[in-house]
């Protein structure tokens, strides 16, 4: 896989996630209430996906829609959740969450790295919505298990986005820019392109995996498509 694009999908059960691994996926994000970006599954649905599927599975904790944390108790239920999911046998996580001034909630993030310690893991989109991006990467720099950034490149999309993302890939190596960036959010197979010239190698797709809207499953075809588009 070193030396071919990562391609994650989202996946919802175990039927997306045969779906996306027949596909090609090399990853699985696994999500549940996506109306809300994307929560943290349950325990029993992560078990029921590992069962089903080989290929690594990233598990979101993720429990209140926005970007921050939440309450203390919501902290709280987060910290809770990582370590049933540790428990069960998850090894790689999605986090990330900002304080009310756009600034990384670091308090948060290290009392969930307590429960996940020694496991990779992906800073999502919240990175979208900061106050100054690079400040973000450079405080999280040393973070241990930080490897991924999933990232759109602007709140709007990929679209938007795409100046910033090429610009952080020219800074691959720097401090603060050595994690993986993972481009999702609105991508289109017309941008695969442009980011694998970059030198961008992680792609991340959604909908864009499900011809039938979020109601449909993961379809395995589609899914090939891409792999096709990210290998010619």
């Amino acid at each position: 896989m070193s030396n071919r694009a990562v391609l994650e999908v989202i996946a919802l059960d175990a039927e997306d996630a045969v779906a996306a691994q027949t596909g090609g996926a090399d990853r699985l994000e696994l999500v549940t209430d996506i109306a809300a970006d994307g929560l943290t599954p349950s325990r029993e649905t992560f078990g029921r996906i590992r069962a089903a599927v080989d290929i690594p599975l990233r598990v979101m904790l993720r429990l209140t829609d926005g970007f921050t944390a939440g309450s203390p108790q919501d902290v709280e239920n987060l910290v809770e959740a990582a370590a049933g999911l540790r428990a069960e046998g998850a090894d790689e996580f999605v986090l990330g969450y900002l304080d009310a001034s756009g600034n990384p909630d670091l308090v948060t993030v290290e009392r969930i790295l307590v429960e996940i310690s020694g496991c990779a893991w992906t800073f999502h989109r919240a990175i979208d919505r900061a106050k100054d991006r690079d400040a973000l990467r450079t405080r999280l720099a040393d973070v241990p298990g930080l490897d991924t950034y999933l990232t759109a490149g602007s709140p709007t999309g990929v679209d938007a986005g795409l100046p910033t993302l090429l610009a952080e890939v020219a800074r691959a190596g720097e401090p603060g820019y050595e994690a993986q960036i993972l481009v999702g959010g609105g991508l289109r197979l017309d941008h695969v392109s442009v980011l694998l010239s970059a030198g961008i190698e992680g792609f991340h797709i959604g909908g864009a995996a499900r011809p039938d809207g979020w109601t449909g499953p993961v379809s395995a075809s589609a899914v090939r498509e891409w792999r096709s588009v990210l290998d010619a």
